[in-house]
């Protein structure tokens, strides 16, 4: 529907509006509208939308378990770095996944049989 407007040389406020009396506020805002108009003005008509470039990258519980299992004394920084996050992302999934540092080891907060045997627990 944006694209019909864009062709038609319609204003970004006059599609706004025009929308808006068909649609309500079930609609795009205008900063939205501008931002498509922009699109399609910089030749950009691909109608999915774009990753955001201040999202922050994601990864999976089973990369950072993975890497406490090659080397459980690696520090919070040591584990942002080589996942490409922030140590404040590693800091919430390991409280996520209930893990501590204990003598300088990531260990499970509730030891686990499977873990006494893993060598997780030592005295």
């Amino acid at each position: 529907m944006l694209i019909f407007f864009f062709h038609s040389k319609k204003t970004v406020a006059k599609t706004h509006r025009k929308l808006h009396r068909v649609y309500g506020d079930a609609l795009l805002s205008e900063t939205t509208c501008r931002d498509w108009f922009r699109r399609f003005k910089d030749g950009d008509f691909d109608d999915d939308d774009r990753p955001c470039e201040g999202r922050p990258k994601t990864f999976k519980d089973a990369e950072l378990e993975a890497l406490l299992d090659e080397d459980p004394c690696q520090t919070q920084q040591e584990l942002s770095l080589a996942l490409g996050v922030t140590r404040q992302a590693i800091s919430k999934r390991l409280h996520a996944l209930e893990m501590i540092q204990n003598q300088g080891s990531w260990v499970p907060y509730n030891l686990k049989p499977r873990d006494v045997e893993r060598g997780f627990f030592r005295q």
